[in-house]
């Protein structure tokens, strides 16, 4: 009887040891199962290893944007200077033409400087007229169309 009271509590013990190993072993499958990301695929199944990778990857990653925000930087100073403020006025140059025919076109760059182009539409001829334009201003007087072709061009322009 001796022998039965030992060996009874010593199988539920070991009953409970091997329910608690399997329990035990099941979570360690999903844990593994969780973090198979990390650990990368091959032979070489090590989350350090591919943690080194990835920080290497991000290392890599951080350089090229530095050297792209450096060429984006050069590149914000030719886009500027760029005649890329355009505005049309149409008009009737003559109280006897209609259809508005006539027109005048500024093209300016963020600095305002560039060209207006005028073309006047007459019933026997067409008469067309280029004036430059610096910091928004032209040497030559400037008709009250041009103007307003020009001061819509710079009005796009946050600064303007």
């Amino acid at each position: 009887m001796t022998t039965t009271t030992v060996a009874v509590p010593a199988l539920i013990l070991a009953v409970l040891a091997l329910a608690g190993a399997a329990a035990a072993w099941l979570r360690l499958r999903a844990v593994q199962r969780q973090f198979r990301v990390l650990w990368g695929e091959g032979p070489q199944r090590d989350a350090a290893a591919t943690m080194r990778m990835h920080i290497g990857r991000i290392d890599a990653l951080d350089d090229r944007v530095t050297r792209l925000d450096g060429r984006v930087d050069g590149i914000g100073e030719h886009v500027a200077a760029g005649l890329r403020h355009v505005a049309v006025v149409r008009y009737d140059a003559f109280g006897d033409m209609g259809g508005r025919l006539s027109f005048s076109a500024a093209i300016v760059d963020d600095a305002g400087d560039g060209l207006v182009l005028s073309s006047i539409h007459a019933r026997g001829e067409s008469r067309t007229y280029a004036k430059g334009v610096v910091a928004g201003r032209s040497e030559i007087t400037l008709t009250p169309e041009e103007q307003q072709a020009l001061a819509s061009a710079r009005s796009d322009r946050a600064d303007a």
